[in-house]
Order: structure tokens, then sequence, then C-alpha cells
């Protein structure tokens, strides 16, 4: 049986690229540039690649990118916006869960929620961010965006998420936040590319930052910055708070 997250992918990468969240990218690879000194020697591996759209564009910028992601319908979208802008990317169909890749990356980056925080079980989300770490060299940096667990405990998330996609294809209702789990179960209701409508059972996982300090402490990194992210404008001066939705990680071995 299909998981919501294989679902909702299917047929979508079109409309993906229009959702208020993916409009950041240029500011989030300026981050990601500043990040690595501008050091076109920097071998990147881009994890939940979704339509490519980081990776285009760090791509565009000089730098040999890896995209890899599970849903062959959004890589197919990234292959051919790459291909419209003559750029040869590799992009892989894989599973973060099951990534084979070892030290063959200077950088790892997961933005956006990809692959981590959506899998079912806490084990699953772990075996992605075990496997990120295993394709960095040492001296890697890993910087990725998750869900803050904070927020929910201040503000409604359905309310933000109502607020936040107005214009958007999605909508959500029904939403549950379980204090035990820290997951957020919602309805998710959307029209695919082919223009069917969809509704899904989806929940997604929040962690505060203690808990994704320790599962990093426990890969061996020894540099572990988590800050506020905002789209389109990731900055080490936003401290995290309880109104950041998402927050940044850096970590470094």
């Amino acid at each position: 049986m299909k998981q919501w997250y294989e679902t909702l992918f299917e047929n979508y990468g079109l409309k993906y690229d229009n959702e208020s969240f993916t409009q950041g990218t240029i500011g989030e690879c300026d981050f990601i540039e500043n990040e690595i000194n501008f050091s076109k020697q920097t071998r990147i591996l881009d994890i939940g690649c979704g339509t490519g759209r980081h990776t285009i564009e760090l791509t565009k910028r000089g730098y040999q990118v890896t995209g890899i992601d599970l849903s062959e319908s959004l890589l197919n979208r990234a292959r051919e916006k790459a291909s419209k802008e003559n750029l040869k990317i590799d992009f892989q169909r894989q599973d973060a869960r099951t990534l084979k890749l070892q030290k063959e990356f200077d950088l790892v980056i997961m933005l956006c929620e990809g692959a981590f925080p959506l899998m079912e079980t806490d084990e699953m989300n772990f075996q992605i961010l075990q496997n990120a770490s295993k394709a960095l060299k040492e001296k890697g940096k890993f910087i990725f965006t998750t869900l803050n667990g904070l927020f929910p405990l201040f503000h409604s998330v359905k309310d933000f998420l109502a607020k936040s996609a107005k214009d958007d294809n999605a909508t959500y209702d029904n939403n549950t936040f379980d204090l035990m789990t820290f997951r957020d179960f919602n309805t998710t209701c959307l029209e695919d590319d082919h223009g069917n409508k969809i509704e899904l059972e989806c929940n997604e996982r929040y962690y505060v930052p203690s808990e994704i300090t320790w599962l990093l402490k426990s890969l061996d990194y020894k540099q572990i910055d988590i800050y506020g992210a905002k789209l389109g404008a990731f900055s080490r001066n936003d401290k995290l708070t309880t109104e950041d939705f998402e927050m940044l990680v850096i970590a470094e071995n």
C-alpha cells in the first residue's frame, strides 16, 4: 500500500512548482553558497530534490549537484526543467531510507521537508539522517530544514497552513496534533496535474531542537546550529522562536 507522500507526488510536478512554499529558491541558494564559501569544488547531494529547484539553481551557479527523490513524477519534471536550460544533472530515483552513497559529498542539503520528516515512523526518519550523514566526506556539512515542534505548542497548525497557503492548490482540514508523538494528522485535498481531485490522510513529524541536536550528536556531528527558517531568507541571524514553523539545521562533522 502506498504511503500518502507517495500518492501526493505521483502527478504533481507542475502544480508543485507553483506552491507558495517553493518560491524561496534563489535566497536559499544564496545562503547555501555562502555556507560553502562559494567553493566550486564542493560536491553537493540534494535529498528529496523534488522538481530540482535547488539542484538546478546551484548547477547554474557552477556546482556539481546530484539530486535524488522517491517520486519519478517530480524527477521527470526536474529533468524537463534542466533540459530546457541545457544543464546535465544527475537526477536519481532513490529512497533516502536505503541510500547507499558513502563519503562522496562535501555538502548534503535536504530542504522544504525533503524526505525527512515525512516518514511514518521515527526510525525511518532517523534512517534518512543516518544515510545523509554516511554520504558526507570527512569535514562535510549537512544543511536541512524540518518542522519546528515548538510551533504547535503555541499556535494552531491548521490556522497557519490556511493562512500561508491561501493561494495554493492544497487545502488542509481535520488537523489534530498528538502531544505524545509530536505528529500532526490532517486531511489534505488537492488537484493533481491531470485535474484529478485527491484527498489524503497525512501526518508529519514535528521535532523540537533538543531532539534534533541529540539525533545529530549520536551521528557524531561536532557542531550543530539551529535557527528559524524563513522562506527564501535563511540566515544565521534568525534565532529560533516559537513563531517559526520550520527550523534550519546546520551540522558539521
